[in-house]
């Protein structure tokens, strides 16, 4: 994401003119993907989807393996394989001419937040924005995702507290530096508030880490009124970082070019 500044004069008379100054912000746009819970699909997205691009943003939505069109997999899919598709998403969105591969943002629900955590240590993230994000054990990663709930460790393990350096999603929020949003829901009885602090430990090292709950919302926020909160969340939070990244950007060029036109010295 940059800014051009360019002066030039601009002819009022034959002879006579007035000098300006005009900011050009980059062609390429932010790139945001959108990361489905299990057992949903990008259609739930496509909503917040609209309004980003409104925003300014390319969005990109779609279907992990193992749903949807593919739910004939469900059984049998792994976290890695679709690790795997949520890479594939983020390279081709990255790949596109018209994004700013610099100013990425993936915004994951539930077992998507899970996976997102763990793309932004495979790929550069600038904007992780996490919703009631699933934790699971490190092993059994081969296992098909249906059958680590079968583990009656697991929800031992998502009520105590775990440690960055033992789980591979907390490792890599540890290691994460861009600006990080993180919703929970007030009456979530899938993922308890334990792992939200997990997340939320981890993720001290981040630029920033923006923490909502939800009030009234259930697990898969049923309710319309707390579907409208989220989004309305979501939504600032992304106009703060994009608007206020422009910003910044855009403050910088100028005092860069007034230091010139001080020093004499270019920019």
């Amino acid at each position: 994401m940059d800014v051009e500044l360019d002066r030039l004069d601009i002819e009022v008379v034959e002879g006579d003119a007035v000098q300006a100054t005009v900011l050009v912000p980059q062609r390429e746009l932010p790139g945001a993907l959108f990361v489905h819970g299990w057992g949903g699909s990008q259609d739930q997205d496509l909503s917040r989807a609209r309004e980003m691009a409104a925003l300014g943003c390319v969005c990109l939505t779609f279907d992990l393996r193992g749903h949807h069109a593919n739910a004939v997999r469900k059984d049998v899919v792994t976290r890695g394989q679709n690790l795997q598709d949520l890479c594939a998403a983020y390279d081709w969105l990255a790949s596109q001419s018209h994004v700013d591969a610099e100013a990425m943002a993936v915004i994951g629900v539930s077992y998507g937040g899970y996976l997102a955590a763990l793309l932004s240590e495979l790929r550069p993230v600038r904007w992780l924005a996490l919703r009631t994000p699933a934790l699971y054990l490190d092993r059994d990663w081969d296992v098909p995702k249906k059958r680590l709930h079968d583990d009656p460790e697991l929800v031992r393990y998502r009520n105590r507290e775990v440690p960055a350096q033992d789980n591979r999603a907390l490792r890599a929020c540890a290691r994460f530096r861009g600006d990080a949003l993180l919703v929970e829901a007030e009456h979530d009885h899938i993922i308890p508030r334990q792992v939200i602090d997990n997340y939320a430990g981890a993720l001290g090292k981040a630029q920033s880490l923006t923490r909502r709950m939800i009030p009234g919302a259930d697990h898969g926020f049923s309710e319309k009124v707390a579907q409208r909160h989220y989004t309305d969340v979501l939504m600032a939070w992304m106009t703060e970082m994009v608007v206020g990244s422009r910003a910044a950007i855009a403050a910088s060029k100028v005092r860069a070019d007034k230091h010139a036109r001080r020093t004499g010295v270019p920019a």
